[in-house]
């Protein structure tokens, strides 16, 4: 979630009685006593307690759980209670928490030691596999977060190109790095607002942040600033404002729009790489792309990782040459490509053939339908909106798909956090921000998706309560 997706959800939060109450609308015989106490030790040592902002429970009050162990489908909090998961650390747990061939990979490589400061065998291993995945990506760098990628991948594009704006859309989310937190402006082509204390206004002034899914605007932003544009970087598919995916055409019009104007196109696959297919959501697209059209280059996070801190860029071989040492653009890291992350990923995108996805794509379908028959059943206006085996859930009235940001912000947030609430009482582990998408895993079999459909009864009456 975004700095400013994050503070209109606390403000939202902080207005609403119930969510302020230490325990939010939480079932007063919800054993929360070791959660609170972790969550009161952990405010005395680091800023507001969390180390990543949508821990805190800001727009949903209550108290944050403390995870201590995950197994499959499911997640036990410091109080001992068992959740179904349908967070998966944020899209890594594509097979399942504690998946022993992943568990298994990492024990193997922390025997061998815990890192050289030297290049190891699984790097490239990893850079294979995701090239073998990806055919519009001929060279991968490992970095080790996704605000590391998609800085790294501006930053190449900038070096390529010798131009100096980026376009981002509104409600996209790269990364905290300067430029990519940006807000809207108050025009069509204006430069990009700070979206956070502490990055200035020249930073934010280096992005254009547009409305997404409009194709004019990025043609007027082009021609107001022909010449100085280096980029535009898009999630393949929203999944930071919920899940909102390109209209029809969006995509292949962004490309032949950016390429018409002699900048690059940077696809966001922090999120949907490896989950929302086998080849993400661009891996969806390109199967209805005229031969040849795709971006230059890619970022993924999450799921290459299998869990933990692993990501990458990748992209065209004389685009991804120009890092150094070959070329004159620098990134470096000592961190960069840890032999335990890479075999967490390396286990991972191994362990997920295609009876995986399979399974991913029917535990996605049976647990929308779910969720549309108990919100429908109880009379709550919304909408499920998905981008392959991703979903979430809009709470309002949607006749038609929202296209941006904008749409998304209409949704009914006092609904959501009272949804949220029934769910974790009744054992069901949801993102704790209407902003944020819902992951499956391959674990997620008929029981899971039973005890899901369980609680979804209770969960859609008490939104439909507020």
């Amino acid at each position: 979630m975004s700095a400013a997706q994050q503070a209109a959800a606390s403000q939202a939060a902080a207005s609403h009685p119930a969510a302020s109450h230490p325990d939010g609308p939480e079932r007063a015989s919800q054993p929360t006593a070791r959660s609170a106490e972790y969550a009161a030790r952990a405010s005395n040592v680091i800023p507001g307690g969390v180390n990543s902002p949508v821990r805190a429970f800001g727009s949903v009050g209550g108290t944050p759980r403390f995870f201590v162990r995950g197994s499959g489908a499911t997640v036990t909090d410091a109080d001992g209670t068992e959740y179904v998961d349908l967070v998966g650390a944020w899209g890594p747990a594509l097979l399942g928490h504690a998946h022993p061939a992943v568990v298994a990979a990492v024990q193997e490589a922390a025997g061998n030691g815990l890192g050289f400061g030297a290049s190891v065998p699984g790097e490239f291993e990893l850079a294979e596999e995701i090239i073998a995945r990806m055919p519009d990506v001929e060279r991968v760098r490992l970095v080790s977060t996704g605000t590391e990628a998609t800085m790294t991948a501006i930053r190449i594009a900038r070096g390529a190109t010798s131009r100096p704006l980026i376009i981002k859309f509104a409600g996209h989310y790269h990364g905290h790095s300067d430029g990519l937190l940006a807000a809207a402006g108050s025009g069509l082509a204006t430069f990009g607002l700070p979206g956070s204390a502490g990055v200035t206004a020249e930073n934010a002034a280096q992005t254009l942040v547009l409305p997404y899914n409009d194709l004019a605007a990025l043609e007027h932003a082009f021609q107001s600033h022909e010449g100085q544009i280096a980029a535009v970087i898009t999630e393949s598919a929203a999944a930071n404002m919920g899940i909102l995916p390109p209209d029809p055409g969006f995509t292949e019009g962004l490309i032949r729009t950016a390429h018409a104007h002699g900048a690059l196109v940077i696809t966001d696959e922090v999120l949907t790489g490896f989950r929302a297919s086998a080849a993400g959501f661009w891996g969806i697209e390109r199967e209805t792309m005229p031969t040849g059209l795709a971006p230059d280059l890619f970022t993924f996070g999450k799921v290459v990782g299998g869990g933990l801190p692993l990501a990458a860029i990748g992209g065209r071989r004389d685009l991804m040459e120009l890092l150094a040492p070959l070329g004159p653009v620098y990134q470096g890291g000592t961190l960069s490509g840890n032999p335990l992350a890479v075999a967490a990923g390396l286990a991972t995108l191994r362990g997920a053939d295609a009876a995986v996805y399979e399974r991913l794509a029917a535990a996605a379908d049976a647990l929308a339908v779910e969720v549309e028959d108990a919100l429908t059943a109880a009379g709550v206006a919304h909408r499920v909106q998905r981008a392959g085996t991703l979903l979430s859930v809009l709470f309002g009235d949607y006749p038609v798909a929202p296209a941006n940001y904008d749409d998304v912000l209409r949704q009914n947030t006092d609904q959501h956090r009272a949804f949220f609430h029934a769910m974790l009482a009744g054992g069901v582990n949801l993102p704790p921000s209407a902003f944020e998408a819902w992951f499956v895993s391959a674990a997620h079999d008929d029981r899971a998706i039973g005890r899901i459909a369980e609680v979804l009864p209770a969960a859609a009456r008490a939104a439909a309560a507020v």
